[in-house]
């Protein structure tokens, strides 16, 4: 039997174990809201497979997939001892919001919680890899300071005024995780009602190519089944986001943004360019391309992947790392950050202002008052999205 996400439209309140025809359907169930999309991981026989998707309450099954981190580049040069310039850079340090009382969820490979820069931040862990929540590779640590990182002895938090933080482990000490690790952390973040959800990770195609070659399987042939659990994957991410814009009303949607990828090589060949990859090419969420900064003139980093929806800081970003340290590197995943912590500005602003303060609102503040004007006049807007992000001021 094999492992399949199975997305329904309602869910039973609790787990259960139910016999099926050929074996045993294991149910884990991942849902409580009957509001909320209902998801589950359950090993089924390809005749079980048949019986669940004649379902009248399921939505899509799709089968489950290797994800990875978006591996970023590290720095030859020690970490800057000044403010990390994304801060400056999308107009945080201007801003008279923090993102207080915004909840921020961090879906990653875990996080040095004994670091200085998330002194006082109610930190709400869950480790959904099996490898404990400490984060030994860096990066969700990484990640997790650039959106509401505290200041010590320099800035590196855009939203320093978030209280609440969840953390959930995705993605194992190896940096490789599954589709049912990373469901299973954003129906937690739904449950802990997080009004943003920040992932700066991929699916593994190769990979998974790979882990079927391995097995045995022709190359041509795991190559299209691979292919086929990643349609699956995209099709679930639409359906998911499709049930939670439909669910806006309520209050219960989380605004989701993820990193376009750094699978492009524009200083090989500019035409070496990669689009956005899953889950950042999902319907409704906010992909993120990376740029830098060189002379004081933005430019549109050479692995950044394109057909972003927006860009935002993602070369040589100075944050937390492991062990009380800081770290510069560089990527999508670097940038993605930057637009989570510039949302809670946003979130707080709307808020405190009065309005509307949902995904979707939030979504369009983003994209609004994106600038393209900082970038040169030839720059090709495939690159940059909506432009480059900026904050409230």
């Amino acid at each position: 039997m094999k492992k399949y996400v199975v997305l329904r439209s309602s869910a039973p309140a609790e787990a259960r174990v139910q016999p099926g025809l050929a074996g045993t359907r294991l149910f884990e169930t991942l849902r409580h809201a009957a509001a909320q999309p209902q998801i589950t991981v359950e090993r089924l026989s390809d005749r079980e497979l048949a019986q669940a998707r004649a379902e009248p309450e399921v939505r899509l099954v799709a089968p489950t997939m290797p994800t990875r981190l978006i591996e970023p580049f590290k720095s030859a040069a020690p970490a800057a001892a000044a403010d990390s310039w994304g801060i400056a850079a999308v107009g945080a340090d201007k801003s008279r919001f923090t993102g207080a009382g915004v909840t921020v969820c961090v879906l990653d490979t875990g996080i040095d919680a004994d670091h200085p820069a998330f002194a006082g931040v109610d930190l709400v862990t869950n480790d959904f890899s099996g490898d404990g929540i400490d984060d030994v590779v860096g990066h969700g640590t990484h990640c997790a300071g650039t959106i509401f990182g505290r200041d010590v002895g320099r800035r590196i938090g855009i939203a320093r005024g978030v209280e609440k933080a969840l953390i959930g482990k995705v993605l194992g000490n190896d940096g490789s995780g599954s589709s049912e690790m990373l469901f299973n952390g954003m129906t937690w973040a739904l449950q802990q009602n997080a009004n943003i959800i920040s992932m700066s990770l991929g699916f593994d195609f190769p990979g998974m190519v790979e882990e079927l070659t391995k097995g045995g399987m022709p190359v041509a042939l795991a190559t299209s089944q691979a292919l086929e659990a990643y349609r699956g994957n995209l099709r679930m991410f639409d359906a998911i986001m499709a049930m939670l814009d439909a669910q806006g009303g309520l209050g219960i949607e989380p605004l989701v943004v993820a990193a376009a990828g750094n699978e492009s090589r524009r200083d090989d060949n500019k035409d070496f360019r990669i689009a956005v990859s899953l889950p950042a090419a999902a319907n409704d969420v906010v992909s993120v391309a990376a740029i830098g900064k060189r002379n004081d003139k933005l430019f549109v980093a050479n692995f950044s992947n394109y057909m972003a929806r927006i860009s935002a800081p993602g070369v040589d970003i100075t944050s937390a790392f492991p062990g009380g340290g800081f770290e510069t590197w560089s990527g999508t995943s670097m940038a993605c950050p930057h637009v989570a912590g510039v949302a809670a500005l946003w979130w707080e602003a709307l808020q405190k202002g009065g309005g509307q303060a949902d995904a979707r609102t939030v979504a369009a503040r983003l994209s609004a008052t994106a600038r393209r004007d900082v970038f040169p006049a030839d720059i090709d807007g495939t690159d940059i999205g909506d432009g480059f992000l900026t904050a409230p001021e």
